[in-house]
C-alpha cells in the first residue's frame, strides 16, 4: 500500500494524535485520521522493534513504547489499540496519568473496575480517559440506553452479526489439530422476528445466535475430536448451536480473509393506555470490523481533546459525551444541517 502525507488543511489547528499498538485496530486508526482534517498523527508506539513497522503516513515515526513519556509535549490524545485481556487493564490507567486517552476495553463484566482505575490515574494527572469506545460497547450501548429511556415499558435485544468474531476465531485456532480457522456469529431470523414483535422475552442464548466455524485441520488430524472439542468449549460454543465445517487453507484465504461484522439493537415497547406497540431499531453493517471500530475511536478522540481543553478530568464513557463533541462541525452548522 502506498504512503500518505500527514498534512491536510494547513490553516487548521490540528489535534495531535498518538497510536499505541499497531495491529489491525492501530492501522485502522491511522487510516481514519487521514479522513479527519482537524487531526494529525504524531507517532505510533509499539512493543515491537520500530524498524520492523512500515507506517502508511509519510514523516511519522514508529517508536518503542518505552519511549512514550518523551512525547508528553507533542501529543494531545493517545488512542490505545491493545487487547482487553492483558493490554488495556494496565496500559490505560498507566498512560492516562500522562495523556488524554481513548480505549476500546470490551470486557463487559470488568468495565466498572477498569473505569475506576482509569478515573483515579486520569484525575491524578489532570487528564481525560474515555473508555470502552467502539460499536459494542460504544454505539450499541448508547442505543440500548436511548431505547430504554424512551420506552421504559419494554424489552431490549442485541443481535451480533452476521460477522467474524475475532475472539471466538482465536479460540478455534487454539484447539489441538487446528492449523487455522474463523468463526462467524449469525443471528437466527426467528429470534429477530420475535424481538421486533415484542415477543422475545423468553429467548435464550441458544435461541438468538448460530455459530459457524470454518476450520483448516492439520494433516491426519482427528476431525471428529476437533469438532467435539469446539462444540463443547465453555464460554464460547457450548451454549450455542454450532456448525463446524472443515475446509482447505486455500478456501480459508479466498473466502474468509476479510473481517466483516455488524448487528442490531432492538427496543420493543408499549405506550399509552391502549398499549400501542413501538419498535426502535439500530443496525450496523461493516465490511471491516477494525476499520469501523477505529473510526469510532477517532471521533471520540476529538471529544477527549475538547473536554480536556475545557478543564475536565477523569474517566468517561460514551454515556457521558455530548454528541456535538464528536463532530468536526460547529454547533451552528449542526443546528442548521442536522437538527
Amino acid at each position: 500500500m502506498s504512503s500518505f502525507d500527514n498534512e491536510g488543511d494547513g490553516n487548521m489547528e490540528k489535534i495531535r494524535i498518538g497510536i499505541v499498538g499497531y495491529g489491525n485496530l492501530g492501522r485502522g486508526v491511522e487510516l481514519s485520521l487521514m479522513q479527519n482534517p482537524d487531526m494529525m498523527l504524531v507517532a505510533v508506539f509499539s512493543r515491537r522493534d520500530p524498524h520492523t513497522l512500515t507506517l502508511l503516513t509519510n514523516g511519522v515515526p514508529a517508536v518503542h513504547i518505552d519511549e512514550i513519556l518523551n512525547y508528553k509535549e507533542k501529543i494531545d490524545v493517545m488512542i490505545l489499540c491493545g487487547g482487553s485481556a492483558t493490554d488495556l487493564p494496565t496500559q490505560s490507567p498507566e498512560i492516562a496519568k500522562h495523556y488524554n486517552i481513548i480505549d476500546s476495553f470490551d470486557t463487559h463484566a470488568h468495565v466498572n473496575v477498569h473505569y475506576a482505575r482509569v478515573d483515579e490515574m486520569a484525575k491524578l494527572g489532570g487528564k481525560i480517559g474515555i473508555i470502552s469506545v467502539g460499536w459494542d460497547p460504544g454505539l450499541f450501548s448508547l442505543n440500548r440506553l436511548y431505547g430504554e429511556a424512551v420506552l421504559p415499558h419494554g424489552e431490549t435485544y442485541t443481535f451480533w452479526g452476521p460477522g467474524l468474531s475475532q475472539g471466538h476465531s482465536d479460540a478455534i485456532r487454539r484447539v489441538e489439530g487446528v492449523l487455522n480457522g474463523v468463526q462467524y456469529t449469525v443471528p437466527k431470523e426467528t429470534a429477530v422476528v420475535k424481538a421486533r414483535l415484542g415477543e422475545g422475552a423468553d429467548l435464550t442464548i441458544r435461541d438468538k445466535h448460530l455459530r459457524q466455524c470454518y476450520v483448516v485441520a492439520e494433516v491426519d488430524a482427528n476431525t471428529d475430536k476437533i469438532e467435539k472439542t469446539i462444540k463443547n468449549m465453555p464460554n464460547y460454543f457450548a451454549d450455542y448451536d454450532t456448525e463446524v465445517h472443515f475446509i482447505s487453507a486455500e478456501e480459508l484465504q479466498d473466502d474468509h480473509s476479510k473481517m466483516p461484522h455488524g448487528g442490531f439493537v432492538i427496543r420493543s415497547g408499549e405506550t399509552g393506555k391502549n398499549l400501542n406497540k413501538q419498535v426502535i431499531e439500530y443496525q450496523l453493517k461493516e465490511e471491516s470490523n477494525p476499520e469501523f471500530t477505529s473510526s469510532v475511536l477517532v471521533c471520540y478522540a476529538r471529544a477527549a481533546y475538547r473536554l480536556s481543553q475545557a478543564g475536565a478530568t477523569g474517566a468517561k464513557t460514551v454515556f457521558d459525551i455530548a454528541p456535538a463533541l464528536l463532530s468536526i462541525k460547529s454547533n451552528e452548522q449542526l443546528r442548521a444541517e442536522m437538527l
